[in-house]
């Protein structure tokens, strides 16, 4: 029997890259429902052209709030249903533990690409994380892969490993690794 050919795969973070953030102060905080999620505006073209090219789209997403109290599982259920209807994602995968809790899952450790790529038989050499901030890309560094910033002018830390590209919109993000193929 010969090797199965692993996959090449776009991780995304999610509030900020494919949904409108709600920011604050300077900082992304995701929409507290399904009322408030705005997908952005290039994001369906943008993952249908990475869909189209043979990539795996796997959102990858810290959600805190979930572990502060100030979320409930119903509300993102309901947030990641109506983004997998919406866009042509293979999975969401979700840390809903806060910094204290010190798992491997929450980035910028890179629990969630790694057990993606053993569920998906992903080549991480091969795949890109695109993120907005410093945790994204130095999860998707750790993890392997090629990592895209979106600079979205949050007032926040500079990542330990400088993204590879940084870029304005997810667009341009999707330009940047199908002229890369």
């Amino acid at each position: 029997m010969g090797e199965r050919a692993l996959k090449r795969a776009v991780f995304l973070d999610r509030d900020g890259v494919i949904n409108q953030a709600i920011v604050r102060d300077g900082r992304p905080y995701p929409p507290p429902s399904v009322h408030e999620l705005v997908i952005n505006p290039d994001a369906p073209q943008a993952m249908a052209r990475l869909h189209d090219a043979g990539f795996a789209l796997i959102v990858v997403t810290n959600q805190p709030d979930l572990a502060r109290g100030r979320q409930t599982r119903k509300n993102i259920d309901e947030i990641h249903a109506a983004l997998k209807s919406a866009l042509p994602l293979d999975a969401i995968y979700l840390c809903d533990h806060d910094d204290a809790d010190r798992c491997a899952c929450r980035k910028p450790n890179p629990g969630m690409l790694l057990d993606a790529a053993r569920d998906f038989g992903i080549d991480l050499k091969q795949s890109f994380l695109i993120g907005d901030r410093w945790r994204d890309i130095d999860a998707g560094a750790r993890a392997g892969c090629r990592t895209i910033l979106i600079e979205c002018g949050y007032t926040d830390r500079a990542p330990a490993a400088p993204p590879d590209f940084t870029v304005r919109t997810l667009s341009e993000a999707v330009d940047r690794i199908l002229t890369m193929r």
